[in-house]
């Protein structure tokens, strides 16, 4: 009988249950949605030229402004690097209605992502040019609730990613 009892603490537990990451499909208010500034909160990745990013930002803030098409965006960015801080404002955003993607190009780099689902006020990107998988949380304000930071940290989880690989600015 004890044997039996003590079987159910003896068996694993359940793994968590992940959600999937559900992009967003783009219609008339996602684009004019975007605008504005975002700062940049955390993120993750294994592809190692984005781990070495991911290391060095202390902060980052940037913003959108329609660009000169209409599935084009400018892109500002304001970034601390260790002790430098970067300004840039050549970079664009590039608009996939079709299949829903955005492209950030920057000096012939592109990079490419999916928005997923969120609030309105969130902006998680799962990046799609490498294997390797990388999520990014970027917020309107420079703190997120504890709910909001559970929720893409559970994601990160559901990806393999340990708490040691998660980067969070400052």
């Amino acid at each position: 009988l004890a044997l039996l009892l003590g079987l159910p603490l003896a068996l694993p537990a359940e793994p968590p249950s992940c959600a999937p990451l559900v992009p967003v499909t783009f219609d008339n208010a996602t684009i004019p949605g975007l605008l504005g500034q975002w700062i940049y909160i955390a993120g993750a990745s294994r592809y190692p030229p984005h781990l070495e990013e991911l290391k060095a930002v202390k902060h980052a803030a940037f913003s959108f402004s329609p660009g000169s098409h209409e599935d084009e965006l400018n892109v500002t960015e304001i970034t601390r690097l260790n002790e430098t801080c970067v300004v840039k404002n050549t970079s664009k955003i590039l608009v996939f209605r079709h299949n829903s993607t955005l492209a950030h190009v920057d000096d012939q780099v592109a990079s490419m992502a999916k928005l997923i689902q969120s609030d309105k006020d969130l902006l998680i990107l799962k990046h799609l040019n490498t294997s390797f998988p990388t999520l990014s949380l970027s917020a309107r304000m420079p703190n997120v609730s504890k709910e909001l930071l559970e929720d893409f940290k559970a994601h990160l989880h559901c990806l393999g990613f340990t708490e040691e690989e998660i980067f969070f600015t400052s």
